[in-house]
């Protein structure tokens, strides 16, 4: 039985297709670190910034910082930030526990106050709730995430972000869920930091991923040693990249990444033909009897649902081991959006689509739900 893999919101599965082929020869070939060696080569980590900066469309490819995830991003941007006494940080019912357990430590240890705002029936910021915490609270730091990686709805990044800097906040966007797949535009946006992953939608390897940081942006290291740079002083280097990025770099994996983008870019995705491979199948899910958490756009590429008669954990283990379906089930690393939703403290069955989804796996997964609601598995 051929897999039909739906769990792309965690890690996407195929990789683009010059990854593998990247990556070992990255591995193969003399090794060498840009600007660390006493002899030349290809820049890779340079190519990779330059190529993230045209997706992000900044002008400085040297404000984006590597981290092996998304969750190493957040907590540099999180715990590098000047906290002033008693400071407060707005966020989401939304956000992933790589932003809600960064928080909760600083909230132990440095003593900042965290302030949540709800989200709507489809996993969306209430926009009004959000502005009105900026009018009262006046917090230092605004933190959401760009899309919900339990419903797929995808927030007005723009807006939030517009209704922080008026408050005075410093913004951190969540770009875990959505680049790769959706425009992120930090610069027009007026967001201070990008945090996102490259072994999802962008569809490169694992342990790679990046933090971007605007020139205003005040952050201290919280990662400090070798850089190959500046070896005579005691502190970080003040210079970027560098100053984020203590030891021995992982080329070769972001060498993929940088296959990954420029794959990208020339086989642009067919966005329309995804969201309507996703609302196909949402539909079908809901015909079939399942109980969907209906979003509209815009959206990811994201469903999540329960099945009647089921708990989700048994579901799930039936789609695999019954039918080949690989899926996610539970609180998808998201507790607090599942109060809002009406689905904790369970949480849900979640399916992941990508490009590489064809209409005949869309088929089967409706089969097999079709035959796990009305018949006996």
């Amino acid at each position: 039985m051929k897999p039909v893999y739906l769990n792309n919101a965690a890690t996407a599965w195929p990789k683009a297709p010059p990854v593998d082929e990247m990556v070992a020869k990255c591995i193969e070939q003399l090794p060498f670190h840009a600007g660390r060696a006493g002899f030349s080569g290809p820049d890779v980590p340079g190519e990779c910034r330059r190529l993230l900066a045209g997706l992000l469309q900044i002008h400085e490819p040297n404000r984006i910082v590597f981290c092996p995830n998304a969750t190493h991003a957040l907590n540099i941007a999180l715990q590098g930030i000047r906290w002033q006494p008693g400071a407060a940080v707005v966020t989401t019912a939304a956000e992933h526990n790589s932003v809600l357990r960064p928080l909760y430590f600083l909230s132990k240890t440095r003593g900042i106050n965290v302030h949540f705002i709800p989200v709507d029936k489809m996993g969306r910021v209430i926009t009004a709730a959000w502005a009105a915490a900026m009018r009262q609270v006046k917090p230092q730091l605004a933190v959401f995430t760009h899309a919900s990686n339990v419903t797929g709805a995808v927030n007005d990044a723009a807006l939030l972000a517009r209704l922080a800097k008026e408050a005075g906040a410093v913004t951190l966007l969540d770009a875990a869920q959505s680049l790769g797949i959706m425009p992120v535009l930090p610069a027009v946006w007026g967001i201070d930091m990008v945090a996102f992953t490259g072994h999802k939608y962008l569809l490169g390897p694992t342990g790679t991923g990046g933090l971007y940081i605007a020139p205003a942006a005040e952050l201290q290291p919280i990662w400090v040693g070798g850089t190959g740079i500046h070896s005579d002083l005691e502190e970080m280097p003040p210079v970027m990249p560098a100053r984020f990025e203590a030891g021995t770099p992982n080329d070769s994996s972001f060498a993929g990444l940088a296959a990954a983008v420029a794959w990208a870019s020339q086989c642009k995705a067919d966005a329309a033909g995804l969201l309507a491979k996703t609302e196909r199948l949402a539909s079908g899910l809901a015909a079939a009897g399942a109980r969907v958490i209906t979003v509209a756009a815009p959206r990811t590429p994201v469903i999540s649902f329960t099945l009647p008669g089921w708990e989700v954990e048994d579901a799930g283990d039936v789609l695999h081991k019954s039918f080949g379906i690989v899926c996610r089930t539970g609180l998808h690393c998201a507790p607090r959006i599942h109060s809002c939703l009406g689905t904790a403290p369970a949480g849900t069955v979640r399916f992941g689509l990508s490009r590489f989804t064809t209409e005949e796996e869309i088929d089967y997964c409706l089969e097999a739900i079709g035959t796990m609601l009305h018949e006996t598995v």
